[in-house]
């Protein structure tokens, strides 16, 4: 269970304790931009919750965020909107073990304002200020890198840039936030509150997160109207969310937890989706493996406009690689979300063979001691991933890049305008709470395997 933190032995004896700081500063003293620093690969959370998994105080949370950091991995994708993430993920990075070994300014922690429920939201100076002293407290630390305004399409315009100005005076006069931005869905709004901010600030936003935009089946954030009207506003990084596009690129179909079926993809889509699965399959592969090395790899090179010079993880246990291991060119950033061990293996195992197959793997490969062709594997791999992105794509037809409306028809904001702040700090999560003893299901072997991705 990761419901309180665990206790860990110490292991300065054993393994390395001196992990790299993140250079916040340049040596003339100003700002270093985000995309100096922020890592190609973000571990999200967005699993630690009950839309993904019938409870997710199940989910052995401490052991995840753990072996993501021995795995290299040094940012942490959460949100208040995630019912328990913030406070799992918080639990688990305050561990004796992770405290020691890990020092809070050798990783980034990225979290959310505004999104408190699925037809709820408060972007009010109030609210953004409690949510930002919340999220500081649940996730035991003194500074949040990167706070995102949360899916912005779902309130005026005007409310997100009294947003982003309230986050921007509490890292102006409390220094508890680094790095400001927005995310969202539809394309079109993240260009225009991008635009909206610039114009009417003089400042740029430093990142605008998208999800579900550059996948198999819909890859618009890498056009015109994508990254190149971000990156003319402005913004430094755009990371790419969600790259099974909310759980619909799964041989199994959307994933169904404790809240039920909560995807906004039409029938019309998902049964498109299952032919290009079927087509898979006819191939000896998955549609998800397929799915997440295509993403994971693609973005690398189709987000490298507003990528990212931070150091990769590794996907090694205990092995340090920099950025001028991989080429020293800025990587396109992607976020991952997993919920059991054996799924961040491995994703880790696929990270480390798309990162062989970057500028200099070969000679990375064999300093590190692994095979000597592992880059030429990695290539060959690439090419058989490519035919079979090609191949869905056929099959998906016109439902190729088609996005779900967002918000959907006929939403209205549930939040009451003369909602009280609290004055502790303390507000129930979004998600109706899971017991910390709970017991799996007996279907949950069968559940966990369908979930497990093959290793390729």
């Amino acid at each position: 269970m990761a419901t309180t933190p665990t206790e860990h032995p110490s292991t300065t004896s054993t393994f390395p304790t001196r992990q790299k700081p993140i250079p916040y500063t340049s040596a003339a003293g100003k700002r270093t931009q985000l995309s100096s620093i922020l890592p190609p690969l973000v571990f999200g959370t967005a699993t630690f919750n009950h839309q993904y998994n019938d409870d997710p105080f199940a989910l052995d949370t401490t052991g995840l965020v753990t072996s993501a950091l021995t795995h290299g991995i040094r940012a942490f994708d959460t949100s208040p909107y995630y019912g328990p993430s913030e406070q799992l993920l918080g639990n688990a990075l305050a561990t004796p073990f992770v405290r020691e070994t890990f020092p809070r300014n050798s990783y980034m922690i990225l979290t959310k304002v505004g999104r408190l429920a699925s037809e709820e939201f408060d972007y009010s100076k109030e609210w953004v200020r409690h949510s930002v002293r919340r999220s500081l407290e649940r996730l035991h630390t003194e500074y949040l890198d990167l706070v995102y305004c949360h899916d912005v399409e779902f309130v005026s315009p005007a409310d997100v840039l009294e947003a982003v100005k309230e986050l921007r005076r509490i890292r102006d006069e409390e220094g508890t936030i680094r790095y400001i931005g927005i995310c969202g869905y539809p394309i079109d709004v993240l260009g225009d509150m991008a635009e909206l901010i610039l114009q009417e600030t003089g400042e740029p936003l430093d990142a605008v997160q998208s999800y579900a935009n550059f996948t198999l089946q819909n890859q618009t954030l890498a056009g015109p109207h994508g990254i190149e009207r971000l990156r003319n506003a402005g913004v430094d990084v755009v990371p790419n969310a969600s790259i099974l596009g909310m759980g619909l690129l799964r041989r199994a179909g959307v994933p169904i937890g404790g809240l039920g079926d909560f995807h906004p993809a039409p029938s019309d889509l998902r049964a498109a989706i299952r032919r290009a699965s079927d087509f898979c399959d006819a191939y000896g592969e998955r549609i998800e493996v397929i799915a997440i090395r295509f993403a994971l790899e693609s973005w690398l090179s189709a987000g490298t406009l507003v990528g990212s010079r931070g150091d990769p993880a590794s996907g090694v246990p205990w092995k340090h690689e920099s950025i001028d291991d991989v080429g020293g060119s800025k990587l396109g950033v992607s976020v991952i979300g997993v919920s059991r061990a054996s799924e961040l293996e491995k994703t880790m195992l696929v990270w480390r063979s798309i990162l062989d197959g970057l500028e200099g793997g070969e000679q990375t490969a064999v300093q590190a001691g692994r095979w000597y062709r592992a880059w030429e594997w990695s290539r060959n791999r690439q090419k058989a991933v490519q035919i079979l992105a090609d191949g869905v794509r056929e099959e998906l037809g016109v439902w190729f890049d088609f996005a779900w409306s967002s918000p959907g028809d006929g939403y209205v904001n549930q939040r009451k305008k003369e909602t009280r702040i609290p004055d502790d700090g303390a507000a129930s999560w979004l998600t109706p709470a899971g017991s910390p003893e709970a017991v799996p299901s007996k279907g949950a072997v069968d559940l966990t395997e369908e979930k497990m991705l093959p290793l390729r």
